[in-house]
């Protein structure tokens, strides 16, 4: 199940945002982590090119960042894990669906209901009640 949470979480990234997010979601760079860090696992990337993608994970709410002090680089971890993204991420998408279909969307997800299976329901009932 981890596995399927994690590989649904970086499809919602990009490629490269995907790439990071791996490392740091598989515990493959100590946190708090730096650039650095992460390009002793990926020694390809550019350090700019690793920055710039860190900080957009920061600005998206996916990391959370201490910015430098004197020589120290910005350290970096993990806002919440595949999983807290991945309901993080659907909440904000059926929002985002509500904004722009109004009461279309709502309709069209209760539409949806009537066609679960029980095990679907019943799963349903658990996400609901945690």
């Amino acid at each position: 199940m981890a596995d399927t949470q994690l590989n649904r979480a970086l499809n919602h990234l990009g490629p490269l945002e995907g790439r990071i997010m791996r490392v740091v979601w598989e515990h493959r760079v100590e946190e708090p982590f730096s650039v650095r860090s992460v390009l002793a696992r990926m020694p390809d990337l550019a350090y700019t090119t690793v920055m710039t993608t860190l900080a957009r994970l920061a600005d998206k709410g996916i990391l959370t960042f201490t910015a430098a002090t004197g020589r120290q680089p910005y350290r970096y971890r993990a806002a919440m894990t595949a999983g807290q993204f991945l309901i993080w991420s659907s909440r904000r998408d059926a929002q985002r669906m509500v904004e722009r279909y109004g009461d279309l969307a709502l309709a069209a997800f209760a539409d949806r209901l009537d066609h679960l299976t029980a095990e679907q329901r019943e799963r349903l009932q658990k996400l609901i009640d945690s």
